[in-house]
């Protein structure tokens, strides 16, 4: 893993107005409170990690952050202007790569540029860059049946980044994957945040993963989805899969169970298992 540059370092305890600023969102659907209320920042270069109960409404509050949905109250806010909707400086990732089956790897990169009106030489060569950053310059020309699923995460990955984005959201990006591709893919993702500075905010159900890639991990409550405790992880940024066996990622990792636990036997007395 790449070790921190004292520019990492400044980004992570600059007193700078924060990237993203969520105050008080809330979602209801009908008659159910799905969300909140909730509060958050996420700085710029900062990993942050959500978890929590299922249905807690963690997708949620991804979807208002990334414009998708709309808060019922409160308000989000990036680089200090008030979110309205989708913008594309915010690039998301979700569990299925939702790769298009008829077009080429390097066609489904460049997508994103070609809806923006991009010339095609342009667009093929950012997409062609960014292929080379996931290690995929050699199947650029293949259709995504031919690749297998870390693959075809990978490309989601690389279409992801195309328009250098100041915020990645992702929604349990490797959850489908087996655990070598998901850690692998996990240092991709670290590598690539160092590389554009960006601000990321992931939702995961692995308490592990959380700790490996986060500054900060979030603990929700069951629904409606409260942030429990906010919970830094003092690891030095230049992470290893053994640093999940030092004693401080065994205490971040007890403390994370113990409350998911407890919010998950709630949840389960209310709903049945």
């Amino acid at each position: 893993m790449m070790r921190p540059t004292d520019a990492t370092t400044h980004r992570l305890t600059t007193t700078a107005p924060p990237l993203v600023k969520a105050s008080g969102i809330t979602k209801t659907f009908g008659d159910k409170d799905v969300l909140g209320p909730v509060s958050l920042d996420i700085a710029r270069g900062e990993f942050v990690s959500i978890v929590g109960p299922s249905g807690c409404g963690k997708s949620t509050m991804l979807d208002i952050i990334g414009g998708l949905q709309t808060a019922t109250h409160g308000s989000v806010s990036i680089q200090g202007q008030p979110l309205t909707g989708p913008r594309p400086e915010t690039s998301i990732v979700f569990q299925d790569s939702a790769t298009l089956p008829w077009r080429t790897v390097l066609d489904n990169v460049s997508f994103p540029l070609e809806a923006q009106g991009m010339s095609r030489a342009d667009r093929r060569q950012i997409a062609l860059e960014r292929l080379a950053t996931v290690g995929l310059s050699e199947f650029a020309r293949h259709f995504p049946t031919q690749l297998s699923g870390g693959m075809r995460q990978r490309v989601a990955l690389a279409r992801a980044l195309t328009t250098d984005p100041d915020l990645i959201l992702a929604d349990e990006p490797f959850g489908a994957l087996d655990e070598q591709t998901r850690v692998l893919m996990a240092y991709e993702l670290l590598r690539v945040v160092e590389r554009l500075e960006c601000g990321v905010l992931f939702i995961t159900h692995s308490i592990q993963e959380s700790i490996l890639l986060s500054d900060r991990v979030l603990v929700m409550s069951a629904r409606p989805g409260r942030i429990l405790e906010e919970i830094t992880i003092p690891l030095p940024r230049d992470r290893e899969s053994r640093s999940l066996n030092s004693p401080e990622a065994t205490r971040c990792a007890e403390k994370i169970w113990s409350l998911i636990q407890q919010e998950a036997e709630k949840a389960m007395a209310v709903t049945g298992p």
